[in-house]
C-alpha cells in the first residue's frame, strides 16, 4: 500500500509514529554524546564494584605492613 492509498487519519498517524520514532533516535543519539553523564555512569558503576570487605582487609594489611616497617626501624 503506497501513502497515496492512505486516508488522511492513516496518513496522520504514520506521521506520529515517524516522529516519535524519530524523538527516540535523537534522544539515544543525545545520550551517546553527552560525555560527562557517560562519565558519571561509569564512575558510579566503579563505586558499586567496591565491595566493603575488600576494603577492609586492604586497611588492615596496610596497618600490619606499617607496623612491621615501623617496628623494623625502630630497632
Amino acid at each position: 500500500m503506497s501513502t497515496t492509498d492512505l486516508s488522511p487519519d492513516e496518513l496522520e498517524a504514520q506521521i506520529e509514529l515517524q516522529r516519535e520514532e524519530l524523538a527516540d533516535t535523537v534522544d539515544q543519539l543525545a545520550r551517546k554524546l553527552d560525555v560527562k553523564a557517560q562519565a558519571k555512569a561509569r564512575l558510579d558503576s566503579a563505586r558499586n564494584r567496591i565491595r566493603p570487605e575488600a576494603v577492609a582487609a586492604f586497611i588492615g594489611a596496610a596497618i600490619v605492613v606499617g607496623g612491621l616497617v615501623w617496628r623494623r626501624k625502630s630497632r
